[in-house]
């Protein structure tokens, strides 16, 4: 690197740092940054007399962000060396061994937004961000939102506790869906994901984000003790998260030992990690050895492979799924990720490709997690050339060439036909909530498929005892158990019949609705007609004659061979009940299964739905109720034990 090159690294880094630190959107990956930061380290280090003063290697973090109060710490927030492999790790190790400093103590490094906690009296009293180290952002409302970072703390002292502001990749996905159902831009990544949710000038959304807080040191504090492990412990008992693996090394053998259980340890932890740290373990050392301009010598983070890479799409492909949902999925120049060879990524769905804005040939970085499959997270329009080109939505399903069902998000291959469902299908409509063929389950269906006995649902219905009995693990008794339960699926209830269908949106309180009104007639339902049901609107129309247009011929044929029930007149002598026309929401465990207590219901009058809503009349509740039983509390609805609900019908439990 000249020094023309280095004066433009340099501004590079700090385009890249501005977009990274101080608004929450990297342009770039980690491991671009790294890669770059280091050369220019390396320059400045050759010509000390040509160091730039705004150059990142002079200083923490970046700018603070307009919209918020500066803070300042009570003591200096440093940064941390980074080494990258085992060599660079050696070589600071021994410069210290070289000082007969032969303790350490190991914890994993945190990948989110450091902060700082002020206690004074047992109370916090401010929460500022790392800023450029000196002085953060003050933060304090965001924080008490996070309930890991406990209010009241017994120690009275002044006292500055730090520590790593997370967000789970659970968390995360759980906000893209939502974001992307809402036609807002994904986050970009967890870690920033996490600092942008701190910093929201809004508080009720930094609430809303179940961030998380791990200590990893403190700052000023009046504490007698001599080894940093001792002084973590004593932290710790203050309420804060422990992280999941922590300990004291006295060579470089076990140091490099922990790294690599660390490392194996990595894919099973919800948060991201991008390393480790190594601190001196002797305080008074710590402070002889002191500090350069940026770092403290006694500590250094042993990073970890990357997990996001920069890569190149040279193709998009779509995955039909079992139930025909199609997913794009993106092929990749191929990349190693954390020692696997990454070549494909999910695109999630269509209004992915297009919130992202991913076209062919577009250079992105992807992330993986653990056995997660890889993911894009970000598009580098910056490279973006005239070669990019857009990524189409297909008309058709390229297993079977049949039309497709095209909703906003939904791709779907409605035909039951279809080689990438047929398992499915025939899984489905086997199910206890449809046809109810009892032996019937994945295991059987893929055997049979395989066996080339079945193709379709309706070869169901031709299959013999002594087809069976050429199958491994089939005796004569489960044979006929099979057959028993196949023939008895001949004559079922009209409701039972269309749930067993798998058409999309049109599960058991449809399917119910649609018996109802139309009887046996149901192929021949209009559009006018369907959407006169109530709760029917048009998606749900859309796909039921959608369905019923690829499907038809199908399902006469399966209509030859199975006989239907239309449901009966209700009684008009009938008494009604408190819960006849009521909406109920049945959540917990109960002392019957809960398709018997629906039925007890649905003969009631009432309509049993799967979610908790301001249209919910009753939630009945059994033992260990979760999120809906809390939904129920938060909108006013009437909550009814189990217990409650028997007395009310007079009728026993048992």
């Amino acid at each position: 690197m000249n020094e023309i090159e280095y004066e433009k690294a340099v501004e590079k880094l700090n385009l890249w740092a501005k977009a990274y630190y101080t608004e929450d959107n990297p342009i770039v990956s980690d491991e671009i940054y790294d890669k770059l930061y280091h050369e220019v380290l390396e320059f400045e280090k050759n010509n000390p007399d040509k160091i730039l003063l705004d150059s990142p290697t002079q200083r923490v973090g970046d700018k603070i962000k307009e919209g918020f109060n500066k803070a300042k710490h009570l003591n200096r927030m440093w940064s941390m060396e980074d080494v990258f492999n085992f060599s660079e790790l050696k070589k600071w190790y021994e410069k210290l061994s070289k000082e007969g400093i032969d303790e350490f103590y190991i914890e994993p490094k945190f990948d989110g937004a450091s902060l700082n906690l002020i206690y004074e009296d047992g109370k916090l009293q401010k929460a500022i961000t790392r800023g450029d180290g000196e002085v953060g952002e003050d933060v304090t409302k965001n924080a008490i939102t996070i309930r890991s970072i406990p209010k009241k703390i017994p120690y009275k002292d002044l006292i500055e506790i730090r520590g790593e502001v997370l967000m789970s990749f659970s968390e995360f996905e759980r906000i893209n869906q939502e974001r992307i159902s809402k036609s807002l831009e994904p986050l970009a990544n967890p870690r920033n994901s996490a600092s942008g949710s701190l910093r929201q000038l809004n508080s009720k959304i930094t609430a809303k984000r179940n961030l998380l807080f791990q200590v990893w040191g403190v700052g000023k504090n009046s504490l007698k003790f001599n080894k940093l492990n001792e002084l973590m412990e004593y932290i710790y008992s203050f309420g804060f998260q422990k992280p999941p693996l922590r300990r004291v090394c006295f060579n470089l053998d076990e140091i490099e030992k922990t790294y690599q259980e660390l490392l194996n340890l990595r894919k099973n932890f919800d948060v991201m990690l991008d390393g480790m740290v190594i601190k001196v373990n002797d305080l008074s050392l710590q402070e002889k050895l002191g500090y350069t301009q940026k770092y403290p010598k006694w500590m250094v983070a042993y990073k970890f492979p990357a997990l996001e890479k920069e890569t190149t799409i040279k193709d998009v492909i779509w995955q039909v799924g079992r139930s025909g949902v199609l997913t794009p999925v993106a092929i990749l120049e191929p990349v190693e990720i954390d020692g696997v060879i990454v070549s494909r990524a999910t695109l999630n769905n269509f209004d992915y490709i297009q919130k992202l804005d991913i076209k062919l040939g577009d250079r992105v970085t992807i992330i993986r997690s653990g056995d997660v499959i890889p993911k894009i997270i970000r598009v580098l329009k910056d490279y973006r050339n005239n070669s990019s080109k857009p990524i189409l939505k297909p008309t058709v399903c390229p297993v079977c060439d049949q039309e497709l069902l095209i909703e906003k998000i939904l791709i779907k291959c409605q035909n039951l036909s279809c080689p990438a469902r047929v398992v499915n299908s025939i899984v489905y409509f086997a199910s206890k909530e449809c046809m109810n063929i009892n032996g019937l389950g994945e295991k059987v269906a893929i055997k049979l498929y395989e066996s080339k006995l079945i193709k379709s649902v309706e070869d169901l219905y031709a299959l013999k005892l002594e087809d069976l009995l050429k199958l491994e693990g089939f005796k004569e008794k489960k044979a006929r158990n099979l057959l028993d339960a196949i023939e008895k699926s001949k004559n079922i209830e009209c409701w039972r019949f269309i749930n067993a269908l798998g058409i999309e949106h049109i599960g058991e309180v449809a399917s119910k609705k649609i018996c109802q009104k139309f009887g046996k007639k149901f192929l021949e339902a209009k559009k006018d007609s369907l959407l006169e049901i109530e709760g029917f609107g048009e998606e749900i129309v859309q796909s039921f004659l959608e369905f019923v247009r690829v499907n038809e011929d199908k399902i006469k044929k399966l209509l030859e061979i199975i006989s239907i029930k239309t449901p009966q007149t209700k009684n008009k002598s009938h008494k009604k009940s408190i819960f006849d026309g009521k909406n109920i929401v049945l959540t917990g465990t109960m002392s019957k299964p809960r398709n018997k207590i629906k039925e007890i219901l649905e003969k009631l009058g009432a309509k049993v739905t799967s979610s908790v809503s301001k249209k919910t009349d009753f939630v009945i509740y059994g033992q260990k109720a979760g999120s809906k039983y809390k939904k129920a509390l938060e909108l006013g609805v009437k909550l009814l034990s189990e217990k409650e609900f028997w007395k009310k019908i007079n009728h026993p439990p048992v």
